[in-house]
């Protein structure tokens, strides 16, 4: 593993902990860090990257299963798609996390995901890692519930707004601002959106006051699916809101096979 630097320490640091030092606490809200989600003590997760390397999926993956190790998870790491094939390995995690940009995935790869989540297993990701993986396959997109399509100004100000204000992965927390790119995606309405963006006109006219899903949950046969579109490089991770609301998805998305299901469908975006 390579060595990261202080931005990244720091990072880990902010994850291992489960606190946000007060140099990254709101000025005028305090962000509720009750941990709302359980931990992922005691559970398998699978994290892979690969893909596009503008999304520093390996660093990515190193700092999330970094965090998952402090939880108390046993943590499979792979920078392989043919960790898909491998069927004892996928019926025994109990949660993927994914960071995979602009690749491909052969059938045979995408059968073993397809059939390990549709049986209870539960995936997490974020940004382009998730939902703008592999194009050209719509079944995945379909288990996922988006895919990107733009992001117009390319890394800009804008902000998020929480929608899912009782759902324990979104609960307490503020809206916010993000300096990233505003992800513009065709979505599921089979989805239980958590939060969303509003779209203005200066990049792309037609778009003004359009209001998109960033952050939702659902389900994919009996696995939980949590996405998130923050995020686009580990720096965007910072903004504690964001950070927060990941390791709770990631928590909500790994207890798939321990509960029955709940209620997701929320056609309504805004």
């Amino acid at each position: 593993m390579r060595k990261t630097n202080n931005r990244r320490d720091f990072l880990r640091a902010i994850l291992a902990v489960g606190a946000l030092p007060p140099l990254l606490k709101l000025r005028r809200h305090k962000l509720n860090i009750v941990q709302q989600t359980p931990s992922l003590k005691d559970k398998k997760l699978l994290t892979l990257w690969g893909g596009w390397d503008g999304h520093e999926p390996k660093a990515c993956i190193e700092m999330i299963s970094a965090w998952a190790e402090s939880e108390g998870a046993n943590v499979t790491v792979s920078d392989t798609l043919d960790s898909y094939l491998d069927q004892e390995l996928m019926q025994s995690v109990d949660l993927i996390i994914q960071v995979f940009t602009m690749s491909s995935i052969t059938k045979e790869q995408e059968a073993g995901l397809l059939a390990a989540v549709k049986n209870g297993v539960g995936m997490a990701g974020w940004h382009g890692g998730m939902c703008d993986a592999f194009r050209q396959n719509t079944e995945y997109q379909f288990m996922t519930g988006g895919q990107w399509v733009a992001h117009p100004g390319g890394v800009i100000d804008y902000s998020v707004q929480i929608t899912g204000h009782d759902d324990p992965v979104t609960e307490g927390i503020p809206d916010f601002k993000m300096k990233s790119e505003q992800y513009y995606m065709h979505v599921d309405p089979n989805v239980k959106v958590l939060a969303t963006t509003t779209f203005t006109d200066e990049h792309a006219g037609w778009i003004g006051g359009c209001v998109m899903p960033v952050v939702w949950k659902k389900y994919y046969g009996n696995g939980r699916i949590f996405y998130s579109s923050l995020g686009h490089q580990l720096a965007h991770l910072e903004v504690p809101q964001a950070l927060e609301i990941m390791k709770r998805g990631i928590r909500w998305a790994s207890e798939s096979k321990y509960h029955p299901k709940e209620e997701w469908k929320q056609p309504v975006y805004g």
